[in-house]
């Protein structure tokens, strides 16, 4: 499924992801390397775990619920997966290539965006001199 098309009767699941979008997603992902001794167990494929990762976050299951018949790993496994691709900033650097793309494609309408600047808190209600009038 292409980045702005709506998912309709036959598309598939929302947390299915296709090899379009993996193929944008695939590149941004840090790459883990296996000890060479002692290496344990085979880790679970990145593109498993991305849709585990969506299958939770689009049903609103605990991660320790993830079901194993769909084969997306253990929800912890995918947790673990979704927290170290955070801390990659793999989601901003998607963000940005998605952003890029429908930018160049002509499919945003900048004229209906909205910036919020208000990264602080305002204390009390702002200087007391003008909270005095």
């Amino acid at each position: 499924m292409f980045v702005g098309q709506s998912m309709g009767k036959g598309n598939g699941p929302p947390w299915v992801v296709s090899d379009e979008l993996w193929d944008r997603i695939e590149p941004l992902l840090p790459v883990r390397t296996r000890r060479s001794r002692y290496p344990g167990r085979l880790p679970l494929d990145d593109r498993g775990c991305l849709q585990g990762i969506l299958f939770v976050l689009h049903t609103g299951i605990q991660w320790e619920w993830l079901p194993q018949e769909l084969g997306f790993g253990s929800g912890m496994t995918c947790w673990r997966r979704l927290r170290d691709w955070h801390e990659a900033g793999v989601w901003d650097l998607l963000h940005q290539v998605l952003l890029t793309e429908l930018h160049q494609a002509g499919k945003l309408d900048w004229s209906r965006a909205v910036i919020d600047g208000s990264h602080r808190q305002a204390r009390r209600g702002g200087p007391k001199q003008v909270r005095a009038r």
